[in-house]
């Protein structure tokens, strides 16, 4: 591909790059000497040199027209800069070639009966060497029609059906096709094989060629092979233009040239098909390159130089890189835990909005990738310490372990704090969680990852002079920080009319579900986020890792053998979602009441009535809830109301809970992290006679128990030798039950010693609020529906999930985190 297809606008950026005189035009032009054909002359270079004298002249500029009107293809002109180390030049070229992928065919929902023959079709525009994986599901199409623009599945059987997507990708970058959904119609006439509606003589490429790089002098071998009948003619293209002299499956040129690069394309017909293949780019390096080999040099305590050469025989370096192994491991992890937290309501600082849409849309999208989540909601100083000391305990070797924080926040001397919702308003690290301390503690139960997302702001506390010393970091290679913002500045909320996001998850959410290395997947919310016109020169994300390996948040559980940590590590993340039964209540009446039950975060639960019977002189009754604990949070003039929305609950949609077709009343419940003995309510059955005017009140009191977080007890303090390290007991201190199933809790005596009693047995009949499966579309019972869903990083959260650059303004944006 020709560097003239970056477009006008992309040449002048490239240009303002390469105009200085440390790294530039003038090296640019050093570099491409080696190769004839892109060799300037010294009235070129002087042509160049004197556009500086014009107001809008840029010497860089007339170089790279000058290289674009001799051929000069983008891989040509990246390997150049690769010489010249010039990363800001390199980086932007590969975010101009990315973009360049477009879906021109969206593969189509289909209905076929059995036997028949289904193709489904995803084709892409954009730069050579586009590749394509189809998957059902979320499981990969491994055999040959899997990498293939077109999967055909044919003879159609009932193990076809589902939904199917395709990935198309080039080189880390990749974008996914809308879901196409494949159903079987039954029908008395369907038989086996391929239906004669879709022969089997139809034309099909079964290899395309592949792009290569080759230096001068090289044998250059491209392949195209087809099934047809009749049989298929070929005939090749070089940049568009027919080559007469080759007529064959196999196109060979015995000593190739730089005239041989360029795009290779081959046409597949017969008398009644054609087809085109792939294009196939071909680069042809300088000799200098072939000839050279690529030496380490080790320097160890002695200084020794040890050279090690690293070009295999036979094969040059430019096509090492553009063809490097496969990944010789899958990575896996032995259980996948996060802990989310959104502090919003500062007793002394600025109220926030957006952590509750941030925390709960994470949550959805984390339990997509079989995440066990606790997500909570305006912690103070001691419930965070022991909220983490949970988390702690959640830990072992192998897990994945992830601490997201929205919030008021600040870093010091290269140490980040998250500050509680009771921090006094000159607030210091003594009020605060450290989270480099936090670390320290990941890294003693040997995770496999530890991610940290700080949605705050990273400015210096003037009211805090300590310079906090962290424990000791280990060398594991396994670390990722993901900061909202940059170092010494703010981040950002978008207010909304019913909801609100903060920048920082409005990019993530569009990335965290793909199956990319963890940094990877950052680089892109980075790059997204600098495209953005309200965040650009005000929040620029920040990436820290010393992560070796390629895992990611996608990567699959590999439980090792069932152990007492195990096990206790289930029931840990087990309690502290357990709701209490939906139980009916009858009253002297006749009445008979429903009582439901519905978690919105691992702390707040709403509680919703429904008259199920009630006898026919009674004209009108309700069923509303008061009396409730002091410890609780619940405001009163939101309470029993007839929607979700009156009662408070932006986000927890009516589809979540039990079907309610008739009239019912709903109250949100919050801070369950405070309630120090069992929930405790009264039911007032309000009601009237048909013959009376006067409203009569029964009242029945409820307990329910220790509803989900309440259990863990995170108002009281653990043990710890250090309060701002915030350690936690050894799993193996505790006795467990040998199992690692979450059914597996069977008693109250499950429950480790220093929960106390709950006065609430855990019990098989409980309802476990269990993270959700991963994003696979759900099958319809409506045989009509062809539903066409989104790709894997689809939210279904929120009604404004997708951030949108038009409608947004600077006077849109409010400090998410002023100290």
């Amino acid at each position: 591909m020709n560097i003239s297809s970056l477009g006008e606008e992309g040449m002048n950026k490239l240009s303002k790059m390469l105009d200085n005189s440390s790294c530039g035009w003038r090296q640019l032009a050093n570099a491409a000497t080696e190769h004839p054909q892109f060799r300037c002359s010294e009235k070129e270079l002087t042509s160049c040199s004197i556009q500086v004298l014009n107001a809008a002249g840029s010497p860089a500029r007339t170089l790279l027209a000058w290289l674009a009107d001799r051929g000069c293809s983008i891989d040509f002109l990246q390997h150049y800069l690769r010489k010249m180390d010039h990363q800001e030049a390199l980086q932007f070229l590969a975010t101009a070639v990315s973009e360049q992928i477009k879906i021109t065919v969206q593969p189509q929902s289909q209905q076929a009966p059995l036997g028949s023959r289904v193709v489904l079709t995803c084709r892409a525009s954009g730069p050579s060497g586009l590749s394509y994986q189809w998957f059902k599901g979320k499981e990969e199409i491994l055999h040959e029609m899997g990498s293939l623009p077109e999967l055909v599945l044919c003879p159609l059987g009932p193990a076809h059906q589902g939904h199917y997507i395709c990935r198309i990708n080039h080189g880390e970058k990749c974008i996914f096709s809308t879901w196409a959904r494949v159903r079987l119609l039954h029908s008395a006439g369907s038989s086996p094989g391929c239906s004669s509606m879709f022969p089997v003589s139809g034309l099909q490429i079964s290899q395309q060629p592949s792009s290569q790089a080759a230096s001068e002098g090289d044998v250059l071998v491209l392949k195209c092979r087809a099934e047809a009948n009749p049989p298929p003619q070929y005939e090749w293209y070089h940049n568009k233009v027919p080559m007469p002299q080759q007529k064959s499956c196999s196109l060979r040129i015995p000593c190739v040239t730089t005239e041989h690069r360029g795009e290779y394309r081959c046409k597949v017909f017969n008398l009644y098909h054609e087809a085109w293949s792939n294009t196939a780019t071909v680069t042809i390096g300088p000799s200098s390159v072939t000839e050279a080999s690529w030496v380490e040099v080790d320097r160890g305590l002695e200084s020794q130089e040890v050279q090690r050469s690293t070009t295999r025989s036979g094969v040059n370096p430019v096509q090492q890189i553009a063809c490097p192994p496969p990944a010789a491991k899958n990575f896996y992890a032995t259980d996948k835990v996060a802990l989310l937290i959104g502090n919003m309501h500062y007793h002394y600082h600025q109220q926030l909005s957006a952590p509750i849409s941030d925390v709960h849309e994470l949550t959805n999208l984390l339990r997509q990738m079989d995440f066990k989540v606790v997500s909570l909601l305006d912690l103070n100083c001691q419930e965070m310490k022991s909220a983490v000391t949970e988390f702690l305990l959640l830990l072992d070797k192998g897990v994945y372990g992830l601490l997201y924080f929205a919030g008021h926040g600040y870093e010091n001397y290269g140490n980040s704090f998250m500050v509680p919702i009771d921090a006094p308003a000159s607030y210091t690290s003594k009020h605060c969680l450290c989270v480099q301390n936090i670390l320290t503690r990941m890294q003693e139960k040997k995770t496999g990852l530890n991610v940290f997302l700080l949605d705050m702001c990273r400015k210096r506390n003037p009211n805090d002079g300590l310079i906090v010393q962290p424990g000791t970091l280990k060398v594991t290679a396994n670390i990722v920080f993901g900061y909202a913002t940059c170092v010494d500045a703010e981040a950002y909320e978008v207010k909304r009319e019913d909801v609100s996001n903060g920048i920082f998850i409005s990019f993530l959410k569009r990335h965290v579900c793909e199956d990319e290395k963890v940094t990877v997947m950052l680089d892109r919310v980075a790059e997204d986020m600098g495209r953005c016109a309200i965040t650009r020169g005000r929040q620029a994300l920040e990436l820290r890792s010393n992560l070796s390996e390629r895992r990611s948040l996608t990567d699959r559980i590999q439980s090792l053998d069932s152990s007492a940590s195990d096990s206790a590590r289930n029931l840990q993340w087990a309690i502290a979602h357990v709701l209490p039964e939906s139980r009916s209540l009858n009253f002297d009446c006749g009445v008979k009441v429903q009582l439901g039950f519905a978690a919105e975060f691992s702390n707040i639960m709403v509680i919703y009535t429904r008259i199920l019977e009630k006898p026919a002189e009674i004209d009108s009754c309700s069923a509303q809830l008061t009396d409730f604990p002091q410890e609780v949070d619940i405001d009163l003039k939101k309470s029993n109301q007839e929607t979700l929305l009156e009662a408070g609950c932006l986000l927890l949609i009516k589809e979540e809970l039990p079907s309610l077709e008739e009239h019912s009343l709903y109250t949100r419940i919050r801070s369950l992290q405070r309630l120090k003995r069992d929930l405790t309510f009264t039911v007032c059955l309000h009601y009237t006679y048909s013959n009376m005017d006067e409203e009569v009140v029964e009242r029945l009191p409820v307990s329910v128990g220790k509803p989900l977080v309440s259990k863990l007890n995170l108002h009281e303090s653990r043990t710890s030798s250090s309060c701002s390290a915030i350690p936690g007991p050894s799993l193996d201190s505790f006795s467990c039950p040998e199992s690692s199933s979450f059914a597996s809790i069977d008693s109250p005596s499950n429950t480790w010693p220093h929960y106390g009693d709950t006065g609430s047995a855990v019990s098989q009949s409980d309802s476990l609020t269990f993270f959700r499966g991963a994003n696979v579309p759900e099958e319809s019972d409506s045989p009509g529906e062809l539903d066409s869903h989104q790709p894997l990083t689809a939210s279904k959260s929120l009604p404004h999930s997708q951030v949108n650059e038009i409608n947004y303004k600077f006077s849109d944006m409010y400090n998410l985190h002023s100290l």
